[in-house]
């Protein structure tokens, strides 16, 4: 039998396709879905940031906040007095969530202004959160999160001593209900407005990285390591 574990070892099974759900399913333009595990994957392993949604006293709440990927497992972390993580560990098996991440591609502008959109990759995810215990559970979390902020960190800087352990919570969201949705091309405009003297297209949009700037008090003698250079 083929091996249907994550190569981190979690006990998630492999495949090669999330399987669409109720809350998983867009309304509208279900063209754009997928639920391949490349697509949904390589989008989040290009972002770093998310948006956690929950509902806290009745009021839906929503935050940004860093996460990292380990398998089909999401990571998120913050301080053990944060709200979310706070709600976490106090919830019954856990906490009802839903992450998104999303990448704006470019601009897409149309001859009409019905028809402007956003050439975009986006990840939705719903389930529950629950508190992550387990000490080496959470050292491979929190090394996960470093690295998705820059692939290469987590060995190159001193880990968390037992003081920020304590006060770092840390909450797992399995990659369960999960779907990506894309757009590309340029506008859509109707047929009767294709003559119209308005420019139309597509204006691009790439994220960049600048020339690392040292701290004021790095020693001279440490160099830019190649996995910033690599940037």
């Amino acid at each position: 039998m083929p091996d249907t574990t994550t190569p981190d070892g979690t006990g998630l099974p492999e495949g090669t396709a999330y399987e669409p759900g109720e809350r998983t399913v867009p309304s509208r333009a279900r063209e754009r879905a997928s639920y391949d595990h490349e697509t949904v994957h390589s989008i989040l392993d290009a972002a770093y940031l998310c948006h956690l949604g929950f509902v806290r006293d009745g009021a839906p709440v929503v935050l940004p906040t860093l996460f990292g990927r380990v398998g089909r497992r999401l990571y998120v972390h913050g301080s053990t007095g944060s709200r979310p993580l706070r709600a976490t560990a106090a919830a019954d098996p856990g906490l009802a969530v839903c992450l998104t991440v999303t990448h704006v591609d470019g601009l897409v502008l149309a001859r009409s202004a019905f028809h402007h959109s956003m050439n975009y990759r986006s990840v939705v995810v719903h389930g529950t959160a629950r508190t992550v215990t387990d000490p080496d559970e959470r050292r491979l979390a929190l090394d996960a999160i470093v690295d998705q902020v820059v692939p290469g960190r987590s060995k190159d800087s001193r880990p968390a001593d037992a003081k920020e352990l304590a006060a770092t919570a840390v909450i797992r969201l399995d990659l369960d209900e999960v779907s990506a949705k894309v757009r590309t091309g340029g506008p859509n405009d109707d047929p009767e407005d294709l003559a119209l003297p308005y420019w139309a297209g597509v204006v691009p949009l790439a994220r960049g990285y600048a020339a690392p700037v040292p701290s004021d008090d790095l020693d001279p003698s440490v160099q830019v390591p190649d996995y910033l250079t690599a940037l």
